[in-house]
């Protein structure tokens, strides 16, 4: 318990991933919302849209070619690919395959019927593949049929334009060539007849290449490409199915509800991890403790065979007993952060019940001047004046309240019940209650103080500088980072240290909720106290009164004054340890 809190090294990566991962799950709310999230978005878009069809035309594009046939003869000679598929989509298509439709009846524009194309290429071929999604089967394989021959059409149309135009061009270069052919055989005579005949042989040979290059162009095959696969009409609706979305939807939502818990990790304020925890109140965790049914409406853990609870509570005892920092003054207090004290007084009271079990001189100081329970939770606290009280002590606490708590098999502890005091610092820091605290120092004597909230009240603070050891009891889901720093620094500048932390479940919304209803049932049954009787012993008689009726004989555990109500005799110490 002494060892420096370890930070966490490079090698701890993989448990700092499971640590955010748990972390994720705790908000399974959150999961569980973004995955309905996720299906209900998905059944709303497979019931909700309409059925579609998709039909499917493949195309093989080839270029224009002399002999295709010829050794060496490439299909794919002056084809980019990209630029057909862009072609195949383009306005020019669409305007051709709309007056085609229209032709049988199916008036469509040229967008509304290009919203409904999808042209793809397989890799490493010259097949662009027409898909058309309709309302009907018959639709979709009419438009996509036309689309596909429409490409075809305007393919072939621009190759025969383009042939045109090349043999234009020869032509109104082999026009002059003729004309002067013409002119030289005019002119040839006997005298120059050589010249002559030479050139009209050069303007001949001219004239034969470029005739030749125009039958060429006019012999060639312009077939633009063929319709590998003619479009079908489907017998199924294209898409996704109904277990398909479902299962797609899930895996979003999940990944949704992931996403808003880390959000929600993020932006947390609570102690993410018992790691954090033990970073940010500087002390090591002495234990967690588990939740038992069993335990609802009692208090005492220990006396009870077979509860895990004390067992927990047992180990945290022997830690403690074996810590330097506690057996060098044997005083402990014990407290919560803010809120419900309920639990720091169920640890205080076993801790204090397994220091018994172990032999020990226990004296359970109740500190919670503002609501103290300790006394009508364990029993009916007898009334009289000890003999540690001075004669000048008036029948105020502490004086007059210490009784002798037996735990059933485990032996017994003093406790000195809280008592409802109009100025709880004074009380606090009074004489007496130093002269029961400085009992720790007997030998074999323990005492353990029970404070309030440590961040609600300053009453912890002001026992601090005779209560050095401090143990935190929280609720891990509950307990804020910055509370646990500020508890280190308040009980580090107070003089003290934190021996460790206890970690406690909690309670659900069902155990919260009765909590409140008996709290409300109590507050309207409670009568006005006799006179002569003040509020806290009226309260601390009518909670022995409803816990002597439960039927359970664990709740009603037997509380012994220690001495007469005269003030005088009796012993000084505490100690029931040897009387079990």
């Amino acid at each position: 318990m002494t060892h420096p809190i370890r930070a966490l090294e490079d090698q701890d990566e993989p448990a700092l991933l499971r640590d955010q991962f748990r972390q994720l799950l705790r908000y399974r709310s959150l999961l569980a919302c973004g995955v309905v999230v996720g299906l209900l978005g998905a059944g709303w878009l497979a019931l909700s849209g309409e059925d579609t069809y998709t039909s499917t035309g493949e195309v093989s594009v080839r270029s224009a070619t002399s002999d295709p046939f010829a050794a060496g003869a490439s299909a794919d000679k002056g084809i980019n690919i990209g630029s057909e598929r862009q072609t195949a989509v383009s306005d020019a298509v669409g305007t051709i395959a709309v007056g085609s439709l229209a032709k049988s009846g199916d008036a469509v524009d040229v967008g509304a019927l290009l919203s409904g194309l999808q042209v793809t290429n397989p890799p490493n071929t010259l097949v662009l593949r027409f898909s058309y999604t309709g309302r009907t089967p018959e639709e979709a394989r009419a438009r996509a049929q036309a689309l596909a021959e429409a490409y075809l059409e305007i393919r072939r149309e621009r190759t025969e334009n383009s042939i045109d135009n090349m043999a234009d061009g020869y032509r109104a270069q082999l026009k002059p060539l003729t004309e002067q052919r013409d002119r030289l055989a005019e002119q040839e005579t006997g005298t120059v007849g050589n010249d002559v005949t030479s050139a009209r042989a050069n303007l001949i040979v001219s004239i034969s290449e470029l005739s030749q290059k125009i039958s060429e162009l006019r012999a060639l095959d312009t077939t633009p490409g063929y319709l590998n696969k003619k479009p079908v009409a489907p017998e199924t609706p294209s898409g996704a199915g109904l277990p398909l979305l479902l299962g797609l939807g899930g895996v979003v939502g999940l990944a949704l509800g992931l996403l808003l818990s880390w959000v929600r990790l993020v932006f947390d304020p609570a102690v993410r991890s018992t790691r954090e925890l033990v970073r940010s109140l500087g002390a090591p965790l002495l234990g967690t403790l588990p939740r038992e049914r069993a335990a609802a409406g009692t208090l005492l853990a220990i006396g009870r065979g077979g509860s895990r609870l004390a067992e927990e509570y047992r180990a945290v005892a022997f830690r403690l007993a074996y810590d330097p920092s506690f057996t060098e003054r044997r005083r402990l207090l014990v407290t919560a952060p803010r809120g419900d004290n309920h639990m720091a007084t169920a640890a205080a009271a076993n801790l204090a019940a397994a220091f018994a079990e172990m032999g020990r001189d226990v004296l359970l100081v109740e500190a919670d001047l503002r609501a103290p329970t300790l006394a009508g939770t364990l029993g009916a606290a007898g009334r009289g004046r000890p003999s540690w009280a001075a004669e000048r002590d008036e029948r105020t606490w502490p004086s007059d309240s210490r009784t002798n708590v037996d735990v059933p098999g485990s032996g017994a502890f003093t406790l000195v019940a809280g008592r409802r005091t109009d100025n709880v610092p004074r009380a606090l820091t009074s004489a007496p209650v130093g002269r029961i605290l400085a009992e720790g120092g007997r030998p074999g004597a323990v005492v353990i103080v029970l404070a309030p909230p440590v961040l609600s009240y300053a009453d912890a603070v002001a026992l601090i500088d005779r209560v050095e050891g401090v143990v935190v009891v929280c609720d891990p889901r509950e307990v804020h980072r910055s509370d646990l720093e500020r508890i280190r620094e308040i009980i580090g500048a107070a003089g003290g240290s934190v021996l460790g932390t206890l970690l406690h479940p909690g309670y659900g919304r069902v155990e919260r909720r009765a909590r409140r209803k008996a709290a409300k049932g109590r507050g309207r049954g409670r009568s006005e106290p006799p006179q002569g009787q003040d509020g806290a012993e009226a309260e601390g008689i009518d909670r022995a009164d409803g816990a002597a009726h439960t039927g359970d004989p664990t709740e009603t555990l037997g509380l012994r004054t220690l001495d007469s109500g005269n003030g005088h005799g009796g012993s000084d110490h505490s100690s029931t340890a040897g009387h079990r």
